[in-house]
């Protein structure tokens, strides 16, 4: 089964620039920017590193995002999520970036562009993995979604395929950020939205409806909800599901229970996610073989996983046709 996973050619559609750092990437981070007090000797960055629980990820992603602070730093994210991402042989992701950490970190907004833009030139050079970006509104202060959405329409990287929101569900309905996903729509952008991660199944419905998503970021909050699932496959919105991001942040809280078998059931589509594999201490082959042990998936299961993902993909159709030829021959 190992090998089998190993051999998928896979994408990955929920990755978090930031959240993806793995201890090399942060520890070089870290030795460039000392002051911010990350540990810059291996063994306490270990420690420090390994997750402990949601307050304590919360702490670790803040003071990850304080050693990113020049465009230097965003290349260095970008490559060793690259560097990363290949080792699960992961050939196309759409990493969920946030602009504005950087630009308040004191890049203007043309660094970031750029530097964004040289990381995804160097992870197709270096390792072979094509990248697009989501930009993400990370939450209901004043001024992220406007300031977000302008970054994403008047500065669009190359590799910008889409507007995303991320942040707490609680207090921050999907339903208020409406015009930001229209004028993403109207500007040619697709739409995706973090829904259903800690809450039921109507943020979901709303992420649909009002905004007009296209995808749903975890969406795991729908199992609850025959219609919401009869809706999802009968109009192809895949959720990109995140099984040890879930166990984690306590949004499930026994592997055992994760909502995943009865998705499937419904032949709703999904795909595997890491969302924020540094953080987690997950890799894409772990999440494939973590719901093949847990759920008794068989490999024709897996490949199914896979070419859902590609599927459901904001690559271009030669990527596309390329992958797929892939795994129809490994199948």
């Amino acid at each position: 089964m190992s090998a089998f996973v190993a051999a998928l050619p896979k994408v990955e559609l929920h990755l978090h620039l930031v959240g993806s750092a793995s201890p090399t990437t942060v520890l070089e981070l870290a030795r460039r920017h000392p002051d911010v007090g990350v540990p810059t000797d291996p063994d306490e960055l270990t420690a420090f590193y390994a997750f402990r629980d949601f307050p304590h990820f919360i702490e670790v992603y803040a003071k990850v995002a304080l050693l990113v602070r020049t465009p230097d730093d965003v290349v260095a994210l970008i490559v060793g999520l690259a560097r990363d991402a290949a080792a699960s042989n992961v050939r196309y992701a759409e990493v969920t970036a946030t602009p504005l950490t950087h630009i308040y970190a004191g890049m203007t907004r043309e660094e970031t562009a750029d530097a964004l833009t040289t990381g995804r030139e160097l992870a197709a050079r270096e390792y072979g993995v094509t990248l697009n970006w989501i930009f993400d509104i990370p939450g209901p202060k004043p001024g992220l979604a406007e300031q977000t959405t302008e970054f994403a329409l008047r500065y669009r990287p190359e590799g910008t395929v889409a507007l995303g929101l991320a942040g707490p569900e609680i207090n921050s309905p999907r339903a208020s950020y409406r015009p930001y996903f229209e004028q993403a729509r109207a500007a040619g952008l697709h739409c995706v939205a973090h829904a259903g991660e800690t809450v039921g199944a109507d943020e979901v419905w709303s992420a649909i409806r009002d905004l007009g998503a296209e995808r749903i970021g975890h969406g795991i909050g729908a199992a609850i909800d025959p219609a919401l699932l009869d809706h999802l496959r009968d109009n192809d919105i895949p959720l990109e599901i995140c099984p040890t991001s879930n166990l984690c942040t306590r949004a499930v809280t026994d592997i055992k229970a994760h909502p995943l078998p009865v998705l499937l059931r419904h032949g709703v589509p999904v795909t595997l996610s890491t969302d924020d594999p540094g953080m987690f201490g997950t890799s894409l082959n772990r999440e494939y073989e973590l719901v093949a042990d847990t759920f008794g998936l068989a490999t024709t299961e897996l490949a199914d996983l896979a070419r859902t993902g590609i599927h459901a993909a904001y690559c271009d159709e030669a990527l596309r046709s390329e992958l797929l030829a892939e795994l129809d021959a490994l199948t």
